[in-house]
């Protein structure tokens, strides 16, 4: 794993508890994030949910990441959405959590907030996470037939 994936990954994980945001208007390019209104459990219990996107790359010394979270009945699980492509299309992303970390999300009602992020980095080292674009939706959660 490379060093710039490396310190992506790890300021992933602290950006679900840190409160580096701004305001989704703090950016003068082109961002959007939307939340598919369905969340489904699999048999071995993951959750999976989904939406689209679209970007420009804000910066050259930073990365755009997806942060997805589950709210329901108190409990809050917070996800990665993937690798993000940043050429001002419309895309899909999914998120998934595994089964043994979203044992708590169950079928029925939640809501999902989604975060398209801007990550600036120094070196290997990030330097600040901005809330570039946000939607949050009641969602329905499925167990898998």
């Amino acid at each position: 794993m490379s060093g710039r994936r490396m310190a992506l990954a790890v300021l992933s994980a602290l950006a679900a508890t840190t409160v580096f945001t701004v305001p989704a208007g703090a950016t003068v390019f082109d961002q959007g994030i939307s939340v598919h209104p369905e969340v489904h459990i699999a048999e071995d219990g993951a959750v999976t949910l989904s939406g689209s996107y679209h970007c420009e790359q804000a910066s050259p010394m930073g990365a755009i990441q997806i942060k997805a979270t589950v709210i329901q009945e108190g409990t809050r699980l917070s996800i990665g959405g993937g690798e993000v492509v940043c050429d001002g299309t419309e895309r899909t992303w999914a998120a998934q959590a595994p089964g043994f970390v979203s044992g708590s999300v169950h079928p029925g009602r939640a809501t999902v907030a989604a975060e398209l992020q801007e990550i600036r980095l120094s070196g290997l080292m990030p330097t600040s996470v901005t809330t570039v674009a946000h939607d949050t939706q009641d969602v329905e959660v499925h167990a898998a037939r």
